[in-house]
């Protein structure tokens, strides 16, 4: 055979095996103390490998057919396993293997053992995919955890164990994710970040978490997307919108991508509220997430996102009755004007990851996130307060027939706002026999231009009302003799640029005290950051931030793993942090400050034969240097001092399993006290004060129509203490929202799934269809987010009227997979 024969030949089988379909099978092999396993033999068919000094095996497998692999060791039993996994996918196999001469079972370590130990909740993506809710999504999830909390449905914004909403970290593929930074109320926020129809993976800890993650007070959600193995269709429509995604992969399975694109109006909600509104809104975006393997040692990621959210809001009128049975009052608004806003997002990261060898990753992360922000607004509320007509049988009965309060109320604001953070990243992973060290320095640039023009005018009876702080304010007994004044007034132009670099290291372990399994982790991060801009005074400030973890199996009879976390937790001031009540930039503004402690205990239990699991957690926060905010809606303003301290505890409970065969369900409760000591004032509750909480996520199927599934949504929170005017001294008004209570239901029926395919009809082309009905708030209760202030003119008193939140509302929606 001559050289050109021979070169063909090399090409042809080059060619063949570029392009067959393959998948891999990998994990670490143990014996029964936990010990890696090293030179076991694997074998599947004509190919095969052994494990290294570590007990790691990677083994690539054809694709789409049945393939045996054997686990063979001298001082060891025999496992034999069959697999049949799909083109490119991977799959985690980590047998122990038996030194005795008795049959074997195998037993698999799954990740979510793993991740017990950390303190981290898992959850399912295909449970967030069905979970009805006004804003269905991770978050809607979220909340029905214990410690997790958000009295609004219409937003996506969450408080977990007494912080706000700036305080939780979101990480999408080890990249952290933004949110808009001029939202005020729920109905104008539209779309999450994470697109659910691309998710792979959903891990959330809700305190005590190890130092690879951020420098924030409260928790972490940490995203996964899918890696595509064939080619796919989703589709999810309903009467709030909907959305479609596409997977894929190349033929020789190197390339992979998914692209997901969504689009939402809430104006099946915002119309069912009381005030009669022209309400146009449009939530669109898109995602994509594309992954090239150039080697099996270096792939190539990106994540990229687009969204456009256009809000515009006419108000009418409204009606809001209030008051008691013997004394019924009636609020009647007239508006005029409007509200036009606009949020403009483009996000795009690069990741490059080198598999060095088994036991070494390194990752280079880049990152560009750019939000431009519009929010115009000019709303002329002329409102009637009066006593109700309560008469049964009087045409007039509901009217009002006597008015204590006649005013008028006009809003202007002109906020603009634009902003360009940019991140480089690198992140490593070393293991060395049972330990592990992972590192990362991070650069990040924020780059924030911000104009804030916002007054608000009242007027009764014929008073145009001065703000409330101004000393020797009588009206309307007293004329003012002072100059005319808006009753609140801020205005500022902003131009801020902050420089951060940040890095932490860690060690983790695992091991055994006598017969008891035990993992230990230990960290360090620190965070060093620079304020500058036109008009500011540069500040430099840098913290430390160590945090360590520790966990034991026991070896009991009964399955019961004990954790224990403790650290400090710093959470560097980000723009909104430094601009006070004011919307000026006080640069000198200091990290606040959480000693952290968790106590957590899972016990894993079978009841009527299938798994169920117990987690509670009992934690203690204080914390020093804290920035005081007041809460209105979703928007929150700082006054940019650390003049406070405060301090937060409470149990976590939550009990999860199969109450209904093959479906997970949950329970949980929660309980938490949160003050704070502003100025040395003594302690008063903080505005994320939620004392109780009860949730349950259940799924059931309806008897006797196993294709019809059900799936409950139960949320109920004691009141916030957001019931006091804005304006207002907390230490003067400790007034609390009613209790937060509400239901969502859905029921589903599947016409095709997994286990129910068709080879012919106008149903085969579906992997998956279903349709279904959702009800919102089934048992239409009147939550309220915030009070409408409105004084009498008759005398001094002012009347909080609550300003209600959706009633119950009805949903149609369809699922499908090609």
């Amino acid at each position: 055979m001559n050289t050109k024969h021979i070169l063909t030949t090399i090409f042809v089988l080059l060619t063949v095996i570029g392009f067959a379909q393959t998948a891999t099978v990998k994990g670490v092999i143990l014996d029964n103390n936990n010990n890696p396993v090293t030179s076991v033999n694997i074998k599947a068919g004509a190919v095969g490998t052994e494990t290294n000094d570590n007990g790691f095996y990677s083994l690539k497998i054809p694709a789409n057919q049945d393939i045996t692999i054997a686990f063979t060791h001298l001082s060891y039993k025999r496992v034999v396993t069959t697999f049949n996994l799909k083109n490119g996918e991977e799959y985690e196999f980590n047998p122990v293997l038996n030194a005795s001469v008795e049959q074997i079972a195998t037993v698999v370590i799954s990740g979510n053992k793993r991740k017990d130990v950390e303190g981290i909740t898992v959850l399912a993506p295909e449970t967030i995919r069905k979970i009805p809710g006004a804003n269905a999504g991770v978050e809607n999830l979220l909340l029905t955890l214990p410690g997790v909390s958000n009295n609004n449905e219409l937003s996506t914004q969450y408080s977990v164990r007494g912080g706000n909403f700036d305080e939780n970290l979101v990480y999408v593929n080890d990249i952290e994710v933004y949110r808009p930074f001029l939202i005020r109320s729920g109905q104008q926020e539209g779309l999450s970040f994470v697109n659910t129809d691309l998710v792979h993976n959903v891990d959330f800890s809700s305190g005590g978490f190890q130092a690879k993650y951020g420098d924030k007070l409260s928790s972490v959600l940490d995203i996964t997307y899918k890696t595509p193995y064939q080619f796919e269709v989703n589709a999810d429509l309903s009467l709030l919108g909907g959305g479609v995604s596409v997977e894929n992969i190349s033929k020789d399975s190197k390339f992979t991508s998914i692209v997901g694109l969504r689009y939402r109006d809430n104006g099946l909600l915002v119309n069912a509220k009381e005030t009669e509104t022209n309400y146009k809104a449009a939530f669109a975006d898109a995602q994509t997430f594309l992954t090239y393997k150039f080697t099996d040692r270096f792939h190539l990621s990106f994540l990229g996102n687009a969204s456009l959210n256009k809000y515009n809001y006419a108000p009418q009128a409204r009606q809001t009755n209030f008051g008691t049975l013997a004394d019924p009052i009636a609020l009647i608004v007239f508006y005029e004007g409007q509200e036009k806003d606009r949020y403009q997002t483009l996000f795009g990261a690069l990741k490059g990851s080198f598999f060095v060898n088994d036991n070494l990753n390194l990752k280079l992360i880049t990152s560009t996130y750019h939000t431009t922000e519009e929010e115009y607004f000019d709303i002329l509320a002329q409102y009637n307060l009066g006593e109700v007509n309560t008469n049964i049988g009087d045409e007039d009965l509901g009217e009002v027939e006597f008015s204590e309060g006649i005013g008028s109320q006009l809003n202007h604001g002109r906020n603009d706002l634009d902003a360009l953070i940019t991140t480089v990243e690198h992140k490593g992973d070393l293991s060395i026999n049972d330990n592990r060290i992972e590192w990362s320095i991070k650069y990040n640039n924020e780059d924030i231009r911000d104009r804030l023009v916002e007054w608000e005018v009242i007027d009764s009876a014929g008073f145009s009302i001065r703000p409330p702080f101004i000393p020797g304010n009588e009206q309307p007994y007293i004329p003012y003799s002072g100059p005319l004044e808006p009753f609140q007034n801020v205005r500022a132009t902003n131009s801020v640029k902050i420089d951060r670099l940040q890095a932490y290291v860690q060690w983790s372990k695992r091991s055994t005290i006598g017969a008891s399994d035990v993992w230990y982790n230990a960290g360090v991060r620190v965070h060093n950051w620079s304020v500058n801009g036109k008009g500011i005074e540069s500040s430099n400030q840098t913290v430390f931030s160590p945090r360590a973890q520790f966990a034991i199996k026991p070896y009991w009879q009964k399955d019961m793993l004990f954790r224990l976390a403790a650290g400090l937790y710093y959470q560097p001031p980000f723009y909104r942090e430094l601009r006070d009540s004011s919307a000026t930039i006080q640069p000198q503004v200091k990290a606040q400050k959480s000693f952290h402690m968790v106590l957590g205990n899972d016990y894993s239990f079978k009841m009527w034969d299938r798994p169920f699991k117990l987690t509670s957690e009992a934690y203690y926060k204080n914390l020093s240097d804290v920035n005081p905010y007041t809460l209105e809606n979703v928007r929150i303003r700082y006054r940019a001092k650390n003049n406070a301290k405060a301090y937060a505890y409470g149990l976590d409970m939550r009990l999860n399993g199969e109450f209904v065969p093959g479906t997970e369900s949950w329970f949980s409760f929660g309980y938490l006290k949160t003050e704070e000591n502003i100025d040395n004032r003594g302690y008063i509750s903080r505005p994320t004060d939620q004392r109780l909480k009860f949730a349950a996520l259940f799924q059931d199927y309806v008897p006797n129509i196993p294709s019809m599934k059900m799936y409950l949504n139960l949320v109920y929170n004691t009141g916030l203490p957001g019931g006091s005017p804005s304006y207002a001294d907390p230490y003067v008004y400790q007034t609390r929202l009613p209790d937060y209570k509400r239901a969502d239901i859905g029921f589903q029926f599947v016409l095709v799934d997994e286990k129910k395919q068709f080879s012919s009809g106008w149903k085969k082309p579906f992997k998956e269809l279903s349709f279904g009905v959702e009800i919102f708030n089934i048992f239409d209760v009147q939550n309220s987010i915030t009070n409408t202030w409105v004084r009498d003119v008759y005398s001094k008193r002012q009347f909080a009227v609550p300003n209600y939140l959706t009633p119950r509302v009805f949903n149609l929606r369809t699922t499908m997979k090609f």
